[in-house]
């Protein structure tokens, strides 16, 4: 049942605050258009004809978007923005009920009713004149006396009306709750006219079904209707909050303990009340858990099925590949005609790559940079191909498939792709390929495996078919998915899955100093630099290290011959502070992609973007077919559409979607995995000191193919160099490979 507001005007006569600055500052005008809208209502910017001034002024809001026509009344402050010149940022919104015939005429026209338009609004207002609105409301029957108008459309706008004001009045309900209305439209797409009624009986179902309202949201809307801090909902919705961020944080379990105090510290309540509701949610079945040496383990859902899924599959395939006849004995042979037709020398460690691949249905082959993966894959392909197997390559990211097509002269695509993936959550995909519908291949080639999380490889290996080999190819001593689990650390530990790890490094005299350094990183020794292609620039001061980035990309390496956009990549270990992603993207995005004139842009909250401007696509989206990582670039921005060029395809964002990019001309070490560029620029600043680690370096090093150049302070370089702390990541694979006893 809806709260019922009464007010003077049929469904517009309230009051919208959502700002704690107050300023004496009003302006009163008619909505011309919405320019810009965040996708969860956080922030707009709409053009205003004033009542009291001549033209049209630009508003900037952190509140909903009102509607086109609307008659609207603004408190806030003029401001002169650097480029977009005068405007009034507005942090209170009043909305008016169109008090004029025309005011009444411009709102019916904006489309903002379904099934009314500008000539449908024209006949309406000439019909019923100042009454319209209350006609539309309170006598929607009359409308039929308008030309054109039928019982089918009668009860069309009479439903687009009443969902008009009853998301308006969940939003005042939140408004008068202290909660911003901008999560009103949420609430309502989900539960309608049952919305307040829902919010005040357990607003932390929210968290669960609302999509962009998580737990910290609902705890606040809680708070506000009346909730106390100990109510059983909260402790028990709080315990699977801590729990779903053992995901976030790398985990794929946490020991019941640690899920008790992130509880206890996250709802700020005593640890031993916590500790028995989290007795009380193991006790009904309602978390996942394993005992191990005496220590209970807390899953979330769906990773205690990819992580048990991963394991079985694994095991499966080892002992179910399509034999090769007479393979033991005729393997050596096979590697030595290879190694002759092919011209090269193999090191030990390769041939028994060659001979394993042959005799084994998954095979893990690891190593460094330089250590002769590619011409190894190469041999496993020829000698695989020679057997008559069909075989399938892949890798987690479009670049790392790009690379391993160009490595090896065949198809790659990426793990989504293989899948036919198509939509649903982070945590619960949707593919096509399945065990019901698999793969059609003997062999699938996967390259990068140590981006791959819990979750992505359950489905992965769920969707190879019985018989089939796998042979999962990366560097174990790289950064770990970004997602839950140490999935090819977890799998060379068990010791239960063959694996051939390459050590010798193969380099050629006058090659790039990059791969011994990165081999030095690896072994705790301080690179040598000096050299063109890996260099050390001492610089004091996080501020004199952005600034040197930005004159060498704009500069430096464009007069070399470089392509800022294209062969340099800037990379940081972090993402605030001035050296941190953000600030880096903003000042490149300055350098090297100015405003100019004529040009479309789009103004986020944090950002702007601008055609020409190198993106990244920052969650997967399976319906549009790109994925967390994909690099593009924008093409056009026009009519509220930005057009990003990606490697595979053009992809059309519309409003709503503009979230998923982010600027890539600086990225994180972790986004970055999976690629190679011809240039890699990274500082290393004290600021940095938490994310200085071995692996880090390791993997930003490994990134470039033709220079890398670090600037910052030699403290700084020797603390990622010495720092081999690697945080573990809590997961039971090895142990499930191995078939350790788990309760």
């Amino acid at each position: 049942m809806l709260l019922r507001i009464k007010k003077q005007e049929p469904m517009f006569g309230y009051i919208c605050v959502l700002g704690v600055r107050i300023v004496e500052n009003k302006l009163e005008g008619i909505v011309e258009n919405i320019t810009f809208q965040a996708v969860d209502g956080s922030f707009t910017v709409f053009r205003l004809k004033p009542g009291s001034e001549s033209g049209i002024v630009a508003v900037t809001g952190n509140f909903p978007p009102p509607l086109v026509g609307e008659q609207v009344t603004l408190t806030g402050e003029w401001v002169e923005h650097t480029r977009y010149g005068r405007q009034f940022k507005a942090v209170s919104c009043r909305r008016i009920a169109p008090t004029s015939e025309k005011g009444i005429e411009r709102f019916l026209a904006s489309g903002a009713i379904k099934g009314i338009g500008p000539a449908m609004a024209d006949r309406l207002v000439k019909h019923f004149g100042l009454r319209t609105l209350e006609i539309i409301e309170l006598s929607p029957h009359r409308l039929a006396e308008v030309e054109g108008i039928g019982s089918k459309k009668v009860e069309q706008i009479r439903k687009s009306f009443a969902e008009q004001s009853e998301l308006k009045e969940v939003m005042l309900y939140l408004e008068m709750h202290g909660v911003s209305g901008a999560y009103a439209a949420r609430i309502f797409a989900c539960y309608g006219s049952d919305s307040v009624a829902i919010v005040e009986a357990d607003p932390y179902r929210l968290a669960e079904e609302v999509k962009g309202i998580g737990f910290r949201i609902a705890d606040q809307i809680a708070m506000a209707v009346g909730f106390d801090r100990g109510h059983p909902s909260r402790l028990a919705a709080g315990v699977q909050f801590a729990l779903l961020m053992t995901g976030q944080a790398g985990h794929c379990c946490v020991p019941a303990e640690m899920l008790t105090a992130e509880t206890a510290k996250l709802l700020h309540l005593d640890a031993a009340e916590i500790a028995n509701v989290v007795s009380e949610q193991i006790r009904l079945g309602k978390l996942y858990t394993e005992d191990f040496h005496g220590m209970t383990l807390v899953y979330p859902r769906y990773l205690y099925r990819a992580e048990k899924q991963v394991a079985e599959r694994l095991l499966r395939l080892k002992d179910k590949a399509k034999p090769i006849d007479d393979i033991d004995s005729q393997s050596q042979t096979l590697v030595d005609s290879w190694e002759a037709s092919a011209g090269v020398t193999l090191a030990v460690a390769q041939r028994d790559a060659l001979a394993a691949a042959l005799c084994h249905g998954v095979l893990v082959l690891t190593g460094g940079p330089g250590t002769g993966k590619t011409t190894t894959v190469k041999g496993i392909l020829a000698l695989l191909e020679q057997q008559g197997f069909k075989i399938v390559l892949g890798a987690p990211t479009g670049r790392a498939a790009k690379r391993l097509a160009e490595t090896t002269g065949r198809e790659a695509a990426t793990i989504h792709r293989l899948l036919e993936a198509g939509g649903g959550l982070e945590e619960d995909p949707l593919f096509a390929r399945g065990e019901d519908n698999p793969l059609d291949a003997d062999v699938v080639i996967v390259d990068e495996t140590s981006m791959m999380d819990m979750v992505l490889m359950s489905c992965f290996l769920q969707a190879v078919p019985d018989g089939c080999r796998v042979v999962l190819v990366g560097d174990v001593d790289q950064l770990p998915a970004v997602g839950p689990g140490s999935v090819l650390k977890d799998i060379i530990r068990s010791a239960a899955i063959p694996v051939v790890r390459l050590i010798e490094v193969f380099r050629q005299a006058g090659e790039s100093m990059i791969v011994l350094n990165a081999h030095r990183i690896n072994r705790g020794h301080l690179p040598e630099y000096g050299s063109l292609d890996f260099q050390f620039r001492e610089l004091d001061g996080s501020e004199a290290a952005a600034q040197a980035i930005v004159e060498l990309c704009q500069n430096e390496l464009v007069q070399e011959g470089f392509d800022s956009r294209r062969d340099v990549q800037v990379l940081s270990p972090m993402h605030r502070q001035p050296c941190g992603v953000e600030n880096l993207n903003r000042l490149l995005q300055a350098a090297l992609n100015p405003p100019v004139d004529g040009k479309d842009y789009l103004q986020g909250v944090n950002q702007v973007l601008r055609e020409g401007d190198k993106v990244m696509q920052i969650r997967n989206n399976y319906t549009k077919r790109v994925f967390n990582g994909d690099i593009g670039y924008i093409l056009a921005i026009a009519e509220g559409k930005v057009l990003v060029r990606y490697p595979e395809e053009d992809i059309v964002y519309d409003k709503g979607e503009y979230d998923e990019l982010t600027l890539a001309y600086a990225m994180s070490v972790h986004k970055s995995q999976g690629s190679e560029y011809p240039v890699v620029v990274m500082p290393l600043t004290p600021g940095h000191h938490i994310m200085l680690q071995r692996n880090l370096l390791y993997t930003a090093v490994t990134r470039a193919k033709e220079r890398v150049i670090l600037l910052g302070t030699r403290a700084a370089l020797n603390t990622a160099v010495m720092s081999d702390r690697t945080r573990r990541r809590y997961s039971l694979l090895a142990e499930r490979l191995r078939g350790e006893s788990l309760c």
